[in-house]
């Protein structure tokens, strides 16, 4: 199979490659999760990120947003302590800030799905990439969101971070010309 070359050869992100990244997600709570595991990743590789994804869904129930905005302060200093996720103070604790932030905006819109792909018009963007190289990274649209995200009460979200979340739930796809996914 042709790829993008940015997956290289490990096998975890080859089959995200394959699997998950420029697939459009419509899934309120697939959609939270990808906001909370993308914020973890500022910084950071990504590749670290889905090497400990498993410990995520444990430790954050699922990504379940209302559960998630439930945590109390002591089991979130709890989670500090737990070297399957990234032990950072800001991102453990932005976590349930963006599922409060999140439960009014789908309270406000009906779904998460509704407002967040409104900032491409409910259509996935097909770029015609031929390289990493090409690839911006922030957008307009990942501009817009940042801006109105931060808006809303939510952390992490800035307009490099929007973008990657853009690819990873498919509301852009950026997969190269080469690459067997290409969508164009």
């Amino acid at each position: 199979m042709k790829r993008c070359d940015w997956c290289g050869d490990d096998a975890v992100y080859q089959r995200y490659h394959d699997e998950e990244w420029g697939r459009a997600v419509h899934d309120d709570v697939r959609l939270f999760e990808m906001l909370i595991l993308e914020g973890a990743q500022a910084g950071l590789s990504w590749i670290t990120i889905l090497k400990k994804r498993e410990r995520y869904r444990e430790v954050f129930k699922g990504f379940e947003p209302e559960k998630v905005a439930r945590f109390t302060d002591a089991q979130l200093e709890k989670l500090l302590t737990d070297p399957g996720i990234v032990r950072n103070r800001l991102k453990v604790f932005g976590a349930r800030k963006n599922a409060v932030a999140y439960l009014k905006v789908q309270e406000e819109f009906g779904t998460f799905d509704a407002y967040i792909w409104g900032f491409v018009g409910g259509e996935t963007i097909v770029n015609r990439w031929k390289s990493m190289k090409e690839i911006p990274a922030t957008t307009d649209e990942s501009d817009a969101m940042a801006k109105d995200l931060k808006k809303r009460g939510f952390t992490f979200v800035g307009s490099t971070i929007c973008y990657a979340y853009m690819q990873a739930v498919g509301m852009v796809n950026d997969h190269y010309e080469g690459c067997d996914l290409f969508a164009g």
